[in-house]
């Protein structure tokens, strides 16, 4: 039997064995790095908001408007012989005939009154106490290594 290192001088190619595999790798390690985050809380101050209502009473005046309505019934008994008159508007009055039917030989309309309603503005000064809300507001602030606290009122 011939050496593998003989037959090589020969010019025959043979296989590497695993020792000299071995001496040709090269190992490279990996390294890998990580990160990890975590929080923690810090008291950097202290803030106290407090609000308080506070009531006055307050004076309102002023002027109320309201219509007054007068009706006033004037007397016609006047018989119609045509088309009876509607509704109608005289000024401010508004005049509204009213009608019953009387019995003759014939049947003939009878204007009895009119209603005669006049509207008038009138106003009537008045004055009340009412209780009005305000809201205020304190704003307080605290450095946590000193003992002073400032304050804001908005």
């Amino acid at each position: 039997m011939k050496d593998t290192k003989e037959a090589s001088k020969e010019g025959q190619q043979s296989e590497p064995t695993n020792g000299e595999l071995e001496k040709e790798s090269i190992v490279i390690p990996v390294v890998e790095e990580s990160v990890h985050l975590d929080r923690k809380v810090i008291e950097t101050g202290k803030v106290t908001v407090s609000k308080k209502t506070v009531e006055h009473e307050e004076t309102v005046e002023g002027t109320f408007k309201f219509d007054d309505i007068q009706v006033e019934r004037v007397e016609i008994n006047e018989y119609i012989k045509d088309q009876p008159p509607g509704v109608r508007h005289e000024g401010d009055t508004m005049i509204v005939p009213v009608y019953k039917e009387v019995l003759v030989v014939e049947k003939r309309l009878l204007l009895v009154e009119e209603l005669h309603i006049t509207k008038r503005q009138t106003e009537k000064p008045y004055h009340t106490t009412v209780i009005l809300r305000k809201e205020e507001v304190t704003v307080s602030r605290s450095d946590p290594d000193s003992n002073s606290t400032l304050s804001d009122k908005e």
